[in-house]
């Protein structure tokens, strides 16, 4: 698979079968992702990847939290700005509307909240969940290097044939998480990615994305 189709394929994928991925696979890639930019060297990750009896225990619980309506662990950072104006807000309105018509939870659901909470808590079945800490002490560059960091992973999971969905959410149930983990206090929860090997027969969803006029401007070109 070269890079063009790895990031052509790539997306969020809400259907994981319970084929277990080889510690061996998974090693590889993130031995890999560690090339990935890093602002002066710092390499500010810190990724606890999480499988089997463990990781079913930590989805019981969230999902346990999400079914009680408990509205979750306060927050450390936003996970969007306070104010989406356009053209954001529209992306992201018909993006949701999209991902969830698809996981049969519609507008007018009055259950919707805890349902989709419920579905992100289980990670959508994935067998193995990859959760990324920062250092507290770290700044806005160093989370931009964690997210390079994480769509190097994301890319050579595609190259291994398998798929993944990046979940801010987990920053939600944060203290559950950092109690299955053994993350300290030192360390904040940026996100959690689900990996596995897609669910056969599940339709897949592809959000749209913006025309390259709308994000791109070429200089001198």
């Amino acid at each position: 698979m070269d890079v063009y189709e790895a990031v052509d394929s790539r997306r969020a994928v809400r259907a994981f079968s319970d084929e277990p991925v080889p510690r061996e696979t998974l090693a590889r890639v993130l031995a890999a992702a560690t090339r990935a930019p890093s602002s002066g060297n710092l390499q500010p990750w810190h990724v606890f990847a999480v499988s089997g009896e463990p990781l079913a225990q930590l989805k019981s619980r969230a999902r346990a939290r999400a079914w009680a309506g408990d509205p979750g662990d306060e927050r450390e950072f936003p996970m969007y700005p306070a104010e989406l104006t356009s053209p954001y807000l529209d992306r992201f309105t018909a993006a949701a509307a999209q991902r969830y018509r698809a996981l049969g939870i519609e507008r007018d659901d009055l259950d919707r909240p805890r349902k989709i909470a419920a579905l992100n808590s289980g990670a959508f079945g994935a067998p193995v969940v990859l959760f990324c800490y920062l250092d507290r002490t770290m700044g806005p560059g160093q989370w931009g290097d964690a997210g390079m960091y994480l769509q190097t992973v994301m890319l050579l999971l595609r190259a291994e044939g398998l798929h993944s969905c990046p979940q801010v959410m987990w920053s939600v149930y944060r203290r559950t998480v950092s109690e299955a983990v053994g993350a300290d206090d030192g360390l904040v929860l940026f996100c959690g990615v689900a990996v596995g090997f897609e669910k056969e027969g599940v339709p897949p969803v592809r959000t749209a994305r913006a025309d390259l006029a709308e994000t791109v401007s070429f200089i001198g070109m």
